[in-house]
């Protein structure tokens, strides 16, 4: 009772300060916890909300209030917990007339505005609000009104923003929301003028605000978008907006979609349904073309492309995300296109590259049977010239490496395919992709690399005179062993031995040298080349 009279003079206290978080935590911990404190949200709002500098305060408290519910640190139980949901639930529509009061009060005071549009989307985050008083009420319409104003700042665009994914969020059962659900729905088709205005002024942080939202809007709508595409809330106008989103040249604001995109081919892939599958086979088609050229590396970008950084990170999740939507499009026709972007005129060394990686990703998915495209494309990619950009080499040998399927059943390709490999490996730049797809070649062409066990044996041999990564290293030895399992009986003993025996060296060198640091007095290099090949 002490605590809820000061509340008053505290607040006044800090408003020079940070926000009072921790006390409004406390405050709300304490109501969490004290259960012969009921309504305790009533209480808060019907002694304060008429003193307008505790406003603030009392809503940092109405804002973490919900978060806290679910949080690990409060030791309540799973009877407590429900019961103050359902007690935040009874007093939910006593905390939205409270934010609308304060919208009239705030008029266009940022800051406040801001804390209201935090404090909603909390109470949406909880799943307490009811969809048909939210659907007629005056905070979502002001939402939308911000969102759609060129001159928000970008504080109160983001918290709107988080506010209307929460919103989103918040009625993933659409049917049992239906009311608020299509106000969501049709608030969120009209934000497609502001993200074009956005991108004109080349304000990032609303764009990336934007496509968040329309990307929580298609998941959301997932299951109606799948069953009834085209139809009510199936309208496929929310997949144009994610593809409007994939045009923006930053690849930052595309990624954000990948999740629904992800889920969307999962849906399909379930669905097996021909007449659906089609419908949306344009999009993909759309959206790989967009990858592709965000796949892109820079035009004045240097040597090998980088795998460990955000851009690099981003491909890759870019390739998975191509290998599980590619039975949409077709892997062969998708395959033949893209070579076909490469045939016609002479395309500059970044965009060859960008198509190789797609390619690279769904190679092992292309039907083999009866496919001259990938026999031309293989007996192309051998023949690349020396001169071409590292980063196409690169990208190159990789697709080389996943077309050893090809490789396998067009043998006479063996030996241009691992004479071109062979350069890669003796370049430091490509040594380590070389060797991984030197390993896939003998993982796949076992029989056929047979005859080629010598040479394989001789780079084992001077494996270190390569400049590989301890992964592609063992990689090779692995291949090596693989295809040695393939040898007459008679000559397996024989050549594991000499296969062995370079790793035994090295290993008396270690043990009769004096101790040093370094790679080269480390033991668990030759044991863990040793280990893959018994393996």
């Amino acid at each position: 009772q002490l605590l809820i009279r000061d509340l008053p003079l505290i607040s006044c206290l800090l408003l020079s300060l940070p926000p009072p978080l921790q006390l409004a935590l406390a405050i709300a911990d304490l109501a969490l916890q004290m259960a012969s404190w009921k309504g305790c949200v009533h209480t808060l709002v019907e002694k304060y909300n008429n003193d307008v500098s505790s406003l603030p305060f009392l809503l940092e408290i109405l804002t973490v209030l919900p978060e806290e519910v679910h949080s690990r640190s409060l030791r309540i139980g799973a009877n407590r917990r429900t019961e103050i949901i359902e007690d935040l639930a009874f007093y939910s529509s006593t905390v939205v007339s409270l934010l609308v009061t304060c919208v009239e009060k705030a008029g266009s005071e940022e800051k406040m505005l801001i804390k209201i549009f935090r404090c909603l989307g909390s109470w949406f985050n909880l799943g307490v609000l009811d969809s048909t008083f939210m659907a007629n009420s005056k905070l979502l319409s002001l939402l939308f009104e911000v969102l759609q104003q060129d001159k928000t700042s970008s504080n109160l665009h983001e918290a709107a923003s988080d506010c209307i994914c929460s919103a989103l969020y918040a009625i993933e059962n659409v049917e049992t929301n239906l009311p608020l659900a299509l106000q969501l729905f049709q608030g969120v088709l009209t934000l497609e003028t502001a993200y074009h205005m956005a991108v004109a002024r080349e304000d990032l942080d609303k764009v990336l605000n934007y496509c968040r939202i329309f990307t929580e809007l298609c998941e959301t709508f997932l299951d109606k978008i799948v069953c009834t595409p085209g139809q009510g809330l199936g309208d496929l106008r929310t997949i144009e907006l994610l593809l409007i989103c994939a045009g923006h040249p930053q690849y930052e604001v595309v990624e954000i979609s990948f999740n629904f995109w992800y889920r969307l081919g999962e849906h399909l892939y379930k669905t097996d349904d021909a007449i659906i599958h089609s419908i949306f086979k344009a999009y993909i088609q759309r959206l790989l073309h967009a990858l592709a050229r965000h796949c892109q590396l820079d035009p004045d970008h240097e040597g090998i492309p980088e795998e460990t950084d955000d851009f690099g990170e981003f491909r890759m999740r870019v390739s998975d995300l191509v290998k599980d939507l590619i039975f949409l499009v077709g892997s062969v026709e998708c395959f033949a296109q893209l070579y076909a972007t490469l045939k016609e005129g002479n395309p500059p060394w970044e965009v060859t590259e960008a198509v190789l990686f797609i390619m690279a990703s769904i190679a092992k998915s292309v039907d083999q049977e009866n496919n001259p495209t990938l026999v031309e494309v293989l007996d192309g990619v051998v023949r690349l010239p020396e001169a071409v950009h590292t980063a196409v080499r690169y990208t190159s040998i990789e697709l080389v490496g996943e077309m050893s399927e090809v490789v396998d059943r067009n043998p006479h390709f063996l030996d241009p395919v691992l004479g071109y490999l062979m350069k890669g490996l003796c370049e430091k730049a490509l040594a380590s992709i070389a060797a991984k797809a030197i390993h896939n070649i003998c993982s796949v062409c076992r029989d056929h690399m047979a005859q080629h066990f010598t040479g394989l044996l001789e780079i084992a041999r001077s494996l270190d005179s390569f400049m590989l990564s301890p992964e592609a290293a063992v990689g090779l030895l692995k291949g090596t062993a693989l295809v040695l399992a393939r040898l007459p009986l008679e000559k397996i003993s024989a050549c594991l031995s000499e296969l062995c025996a370079v790793q035994v060296m090295a290993l008396k060198k270690l043990l009769s040298q004096e101790p040093s640091n370094g790679l080269s007095s480390d033991p668990t290099v030759p044991l863990d080349r040793l280990a893959v090949i018994f393996r």
